[in-house]
């Protein structure tokens, strides 16, 4: 029977109070990699043990949290700006080099997408709220399971292929993709046009969250598949 792949989940801390040391990350992560079938490990905020973590996991997961500081775009902050973690910054665009050097694939779900496409050169819309044209509901209010607003998927790319058609799915963040990378494309929109998925060599990101549906809404599972299909391609 094949193993299962290690997928490396990364982890956020407070930033303030006694617990400011702590590294986890939510539990809807871990479940929705074992149901695919992987097996989760989470990876400590050490950003000098970065090589090592990448040398020995098949693949890493970036997952949600805090906004990326917009100097690592080449911007001052704006009027919108939620809370930055340089720590969690510097930790994570340093395991995503060191995994992205050893061929490792990465996915990106909400900040982790949004990671993928700072560190391969592109920029983010600081509050949507701020921009005009956006009206979809993207920092919704019901909780999980509930479902958010429509995604479109390109046909043909690997989220199009998991997920099928357009689909319901859930939205909880207040910044997005604005400049693309140039090393990735745009494969999943919302219907205002904000980018909800985007693809490149080795790499996928998400900006819903389909480790909260991914039980009462198995269609939502199909993030993590197409991500398990790219992970097959690369062994």
């Amino acid at each position: 029977m094949p193993a299962r792949p290690l997928i490396g989940l990364s982890t956020s801390q407070p930033t303030e109070g006694p617990f400011s040391g702590f590294n986890g990350t939510p539990r809807p992560y871990a479940e929705a990699a074992r149901l695919a079938g992987a097996i989760p490990v989470l990876l400590p905020n050490l950003p000098e043990a970065t090589a090592d973590y990448a040398a020995q996991v098949d693949a890493v997961l970036l997952t949600g949290g805090v906004d990326v500081h917009p100097r690592h775009y080449g911007q001052a902050p704006k009027r919108g700006l939620g809370e930055v973690d340089e720590e969690r910054d510097a930790f994570e665009f340093a395991l995503y080099r060191a995994a992205r050097e050893l061929g490792k694939p990465v996915l990106g779900i909400c900040r982790g997408m949004q990671v993928l496409n700072v560190l391969e050169g592109g920029t983010l819309h600081q509050h949507l709220p701020e921009v005009p044209g956006v009206w979809a509901d993207h920092a919704q209010v019901g909780r999980a399971p509930t479902l958010g607003h429509e995604v479109a998927f390109v046909a043909g790319s690997a989220l199009g292929r998991a997920h099928g058609g357009a689909t319901l799915l859930n939205s909880y963040h207040h910044q997005a993709v604005d400049e693309v990378a140039p090393t990735l494309r745009v494969t999943a929109t919302a219907p205002d046009g904000v980018v909800e998925g985007v693809e490149g060599d080795g790499v996928i990101g998400v900006q819903w969250h389909p480790e909260l549906l991914a039980r009462r809404h198995p269609h939502a599972l199909g993030t993590f598949t197409a991500f398990m299909v790219l992970l097959g391609a690369r062994s």
